[in-house]
């Protein structure tokens, strides 16, 4: 079973590198941050190469927004399966010949609900 590979937010990679600009050794921040000495190298090396635009990610964000934009979908999804539904029971219900004949007819439609039957 693999590793998950770690996620760092943009603050915790500028206070990592700011450490280092104020004269800590690589070495003393890496283990402090429990952090690979190369995974700081490239912060710093990316910083000074466009301070500007550095780290465009929200670190671990990223995958809650993915799971949010697919349980919404997944909602969405739902909520067009019930109407349908709803709209299917409608039409059964409006039909005579098929109302009045139901073992529900009479009932209240609160005990329209099917059992689950156990096998």
């Amino acid at each position: 079973m693999g590793l998950s590979r770690r996620m760092f937010t943009k603050e915790f990679k500028l206070a990592a590198v700011q450490r280092l600009e104020r004269g800590s050794s690589i070495g003393e921040v890496a283990r402090a941050l429990e952090v690979n000495p190369n995974v700081l190298h490239r912060w710093r090396r990316e910083i000074r190469q466009g301070p500007g635009n550095v780290f465009p990610g929200h670190g671990k964000q990223r995958w809650a927004e993915g799971r949010i934009a697919e349980l919404e979908r997944k909602i969405g999804q739902q909520a067009l399966e019930i109407d349908f539904l709803k709209g299917c029971l409608q039409r059964i219900e409006a039909r005579p010949d098929i109302a009045a004949s139901s073992k529900w007819a009479g009932c209240s439609p609160s005990r329209r609900r099917p059992t689950i039957w156990s096998g």
